[in-house]
């Protein structure tokens, strides 16, 4: 007598917002190479035309994904008090969710045309409007902080491209920015004299004080487009 083991089907129906959470896990604890609509398929217990119900592709299923964490982000933002704050908010929300899932910034930095980015631009744009930075300059400005982020989100894409799912990235970058300072130590001195003082403290210091330290120039020279504005001096907004 033969004996089937039959897999068990899900019933209830199965939502978009399930699928994105379940995609997120696979993400986070294996990387962008384990996700497959078969793993998915496995996951969720069902079949992988219910997935397709859904989501068109993987890239589409990244791209949602990466919307909803990006959309917490933003909604956090909004809820500052003001618009220098949520600026701030919003570019460590960014960082931090990075930290958490490095994959995103693959994903950011592949498709600069996906909701998630418009989503951030808007977020941007909108408290750029508030600070009072005049109209000509609201381009510009939107663009140098959105430029600042997608660059931190690159740095993390080359990070995953380089450390395998589950490493201790920590460690591994430790090991990577001693390296880098030791060979930037043995540049002469008299034509890499900047260079070699950044060296000194390459290797031990905190890449979100950093990160958050250029936010800050970056809103106070948004502050100073403003005041330029309020004093008359606005001719070399867009220059």
């Amino acid at each position: 007598m033969t004996l089937e083991t039959r897999t068990e089907r899900r019933t209830a129906p199965l939502s978009k917002t399930q699928i994105v959470e379940a995609a997120i896990s696979i993400l986070d604890r294996e990387g962008e190479d384990a996700l497959t609509f078969r793993a998915l398929a496995t996951r969720l217990v069902t079949g992988s035309g219910a997935l397709y119900h859904h989501v068109a592709s993987k890239d589409d299923l990244l791209a949602a994904a990466t919307d909803d964490l990006i959309a917490h982000v933003t909604r956090q933002a909004a809820s500052e008090a003001t618009p220098e704050q949520a600026l701030r908010a919003l570019a460590r929300g960014v960082f931090d969710t990075l930290q958490r899932h490095p994959w995103i910034g693959s994903v950011l930095s592949r498709d600069p045309w996906q909701y998630a980015v418009v989503r951030l631009i808007e977020s941007i744009g909108q408290q750029i409007q508030s600070m009072g930075v005049p109209g000509p300059a609201q381009f510009n400005a939107a663009t140098a902080v959105m430029s600042f982020i997608l660059g931190l989100a690159s740095q993390h894409a080359s990070r995953a491209r380089l450390f395998p799912p589950g490493a201790d990235q920590t460690a591994l970058r430790d090991v990577a920015l001693r390296s880098i300072a030791a060979r930037w130590m043995t540049f002469e001195p008299s034509e890499h004299p900047f260079v070699r003082e950044v060296a000194k403290i390459l290797p031990d210091h905190d890449d979100r004080e950093q990160f958050l330290g250029g936010v800050d120039i970056i809103v106070r020279g948004l502050r100073s487009l403003r005041e330029d504005a309020m004093d008359g001096d606005g001719s070399d907004f867009c220059r």
